[in-house]
């Protein structure tokens, strides 16, 4: 058991979705834009005498963001000007908030590896601008505005967090709240979020803020924080272990070597010098204001887990991807609507409770696999929620067994075309003709005598070997029940 107690904090930074940028008109590309510097103006650019005017969708979006996680929104804020200098922050300085941020206090509950529930303290949420790019070539380095100026959102956690593994699923969590507010993808690997770990260790028995905090940036995946957090906790150790001393600093995550590298000592609020934006004024807002941001909050991740579980019954691992997704977790609901609507319509037999566990089934597994190998989005597939509530009516009613459909549900994302045609076209449908398969059965048992005995002898997988050669002799169209059903009668006999 290690001596040491491990203490872990988040910093999280969200571009945010709005139409332009934080302070000025330029339009807000997300800095994913071709050609450098074509996202700019005279406020981007620091151009003398260009005023910066708050963006208020940008401020909204933080609020929201604030709501969702519990935090106190604050009734008044200001901004502040924070002093650093980089080739990619054009005026010398930052506009973010310092003493008055928009969101307090808050939590977001992660659920640990023992299956136990865990709450992470927020500590604040608070706006600010994104900077520039410095790209090095041929020995010089070129600088890119196009992302100056994006709306920022900082999130920062309470040290909370005590591993590797919760630091990476807060940050997941995380980034599904924000996809299902509507105000950011939050895309990692496109820097749309960036995660950063600050992390100390402490000796067991004393304060838990009594280590040297080192912070660890660079960090472009989910997975990545769960190394960078973990190979940190490692090399502390070890330092600590040999006696040394932890140096206060910033080090950078190198994906490809695994490791963590010293790049630079780590700056303090004074450093900054902080000091209230003179061009920018206080903000002020009432309580009918917040309450309506209130009433536009959608259903959340967490209460959709819920009502799902409650509502459809559906497992907890196939829950855990279907919510995973706004676009996932609707698409999925319209299923559910078509199903009952057939239910109602008697286009199936098959009882609601089934279908949905079969929708569900179909899509964490067979559509989900479709889906990733064509590196696509639910949202852009060509199956439709009425096609694919019609498919599952088919497998709850027996129609086609498993094998045909996930030919079926294959041809339907290629073409988007309707099932039963497709069933038709294939031939794929279960073979019912109860006369046909009892005259398979006989032949399949009187052609394999040891498998009879074995069965006979309480071999189970006997009855399984004898089941497949009816499946290969029918070539998949036989329906297991009736076939299952009619072995067990001829074996009986």
């Amino acid at each position: 058991m290690s001596k040491y107690g491990v203490t872990i904090g988040m910093e999280i930074h969200v571009e945010l979705a709005t139409k332009s940028k934080m302070f000025s008109s330029a339009p807000n590309g997300l800095g994913e834009e071709e050609k450098a510097n074509i996202s700019i103006d005279p406020v981007v650019t620091a151009q003398p005498g260009a005023l910066p005017v708050p963006n208020k969708e940008a401020i909204r979006f933080v609020q929201m963001a604030g709501l969702a996680l519990g935090c106190e929104i604050a009734m008044h804020s200001k901004f502040d000007r924070k002093h650093y200098f980089y080739p990619d922050l054009p005026k010398g300085y930052q506009i973010s908030q310092y003493d008055e941020p928009l969101c307090g206090s808050g939590a977001l509950d992660i659920v640990r590896a023992s299956g136990e529930m865990k709450t992470i303290g927020i500590t604040r949420i608070h706006m600010e601008e994104d900077t520039g790019k410095n790209m090095h070539v041929a020995g010089a380095t070129l600088v890119d505005l196009n992302r100056a100026g994006v709306p920022l959102m900082e999130l920062v956690s309470e040290p909370d967090i005590e591993d590797g593994a919760q630091a990476r699923l807060f940050c997941q969590k995380l980034q599904q709240i924000f996809r299902y507010l509507g105000i950011s993808r939050a895309d990692i690997e496109k820097g749309q979020m960036r995660c950063e770990v600050n992390l100390s260790l402490y000796k067991e028995g004393e304060d838990r803020l009594s280590g040297t905090k080192v912070e660890v940036k660079n960090i472009g995946s989910f997975r990545s924080v769960e190394r960078a957090a973990n190979y940190e906790i490692a090399r502390q150790t070890e330092v600590l272990d040999e006696g040394g001393t932890i140096v206060q600093e910033t080090r950078g995550w190198d994906d490809a070597a695994g490791k963590t590298v010293s790049q630079r000592s780590k700056e303090n609020a004074n450093d900054y010098r902080y000091f209230p934006d003179p061009d920018l004024l206080p903000m002020t807002f009432t309580a009918a204001y917040i309450k309506e941001l209130e009433r536009q909050l959608p259903e959340l991740p967490a209460q959709k887990y819920k009502r799902f579980e409650g509502e459809y019954g559906i497992r907890r691992e196939n829950l855990d991807v279907i919510i995973a997704d706004e676009t996932t977790a609707d698409f999925f609901e319209n299923v559910i609507s078509e199903l009952r609507e057939k239910i109602v319509s008697q286009e199936t037999n098959a009882k609601e409770k089934k279908l949905v566990q079969l929708a569900a089934n179909y899509l964490v597994s067979e559509l989900q696999k479709l889906l990733g190998d064509a590196r696509m989005a639910i949202s852009e597939m060509k199956i439709t929620a009425e096609n694919y509530a019609e498919l599952v009516g088919m497998i709850g009613d027996g129609k086609i067994n498993s094998s045909a459909a996930q030919t079926v549900l294959a041809v339907m994302f290629d073409t988007g075309g309707d099932p039963s045609m497709i069933v038709e076209e294939k031939n794929l449908a279960q073979d019912d003709d109860v006369e046909a398969l009892a005259i398979v059965i006989s032949s399949v048992v009187a052609a394999n005598e040891k498998s009879v005995y074995d069965f006979k002898a309480g071999k189970d997988n006997a009855f399984k070997y004898l089941m497949g050669q009816v499946m290969k002799e029918t070539k998949g169209k036989a329906n297991p029940q009736k076939a299952a059903d009619l072995m067990r009668e001829a074996l009986r006999s």
